[in-house]
């Protein structure tokens, strides 16, 4: 798939990943629309680059619907990337036997896995109808985590989430198949990103020192390369590509 010219959706897009993600797609000529919830990053981005914000709940199909207009407004939509997500920390049982938060558990699932399937059916519908290019029509990329493998303690919510991304990625590509449209799910393990930043430094240098190789915190523009290689590579369909520098996360 050409990344020149062709419109990209790019949900999460105001910061971290997904920010990377946008960056790597307009350097090399796409047309973006940036999905987030957060207004005012979400603006600046998209006037620094020349691309469209819309603010956007990726659980509510009305919203996504009209983030997917957008995109198809300037161009025909041939690229999606689902990077938003949230994430809190807490255990099945407190020590106290009080239980995991349900609503709490309930909100992560519906952003990471129901939000993730939400961009990517209606993102997939408007490529359907798209001039297939080489025999394609689209790609869409998800994002999961080495989470979905490898959970810890506390990532009850998260790892689960995660992990329905990853166990969606085979069937929804087998279903798109007939009509030109792949799909690739990114695992990224410990990146340098704005959940972490605000972590105190010795807490951001020993995760930083559990990382085989590279021994650092990932860059968010490696995760926006591989997304734009993912793009280009015909081939590729079907398949969760961990990006963790050889981390294999321990309990906690």
């Amino acid at each position: 798939m050409n990344i020149q010219g062709a419109s990209v959706l790019v949900t999460g897009g105001a910061s971290g990943l997904g920010e990377a993600t946008v960056r790597k797609l307009v350097s090399q000529g796409a047309k973006a629309v940036i999905v987030d919830m957060n207004v005012e990053k979400g603006e600046a981005l998209a006037k620094e680059l020349g691309a469209v914000f819309v603010k956007t709940d990726v659980s509510k199909a009305d919203e996504v619907q009209a983030a997917v207009a957008a995109a198809k407004g300037l161009a025909p939509l041939r690229v999606a990337v689902n990077c938003a997500g949230v994430g809190w920390a807490a255990r099945t049982l407190k020590k106290d036997g009080t239980p995991h938060d349900f609503d709490l558990f309930k909100k992560v699932i519906e952003v990471n896995l129901v939000g993730t399937f939400n961009v990517l059916r209606l993102a997939a519908s408007a490529m359907s109808t798209n001039e297939p290019v080489r025999g394609e029509r689209g790609v869409i990329v998800n994002t999961a985590s080495i989470a979905a493998f490898d959970g810890q303690i506390g990532q009850a919510a998260y790892a689960a989430s995660k992990g329905g991304v990853v166990g969606m990625t085979l069937p929804v590509a087998r279903d798109l198949a007939p009509l030109g449209i792949r799909v690739m799910t990114i695992a990224p393990g410990t990146f340098d990103t704005p959940m972490l930043a605000g972590l105190p430094e010795e807490v951001r240098a020993a995760l930083a020192a559990g990382i085989p190789n590279p021994a650092r915190l990932g860059d968010p523009a490696e995760y926006g390369a591989l997304v734009a290689h993912i793009v280009e590579n015909g081939y590729l369909n079907a398949e969760v590509i961990r990006l963790d520098g050889a981390l294999r996360m321990p309990p906690k």
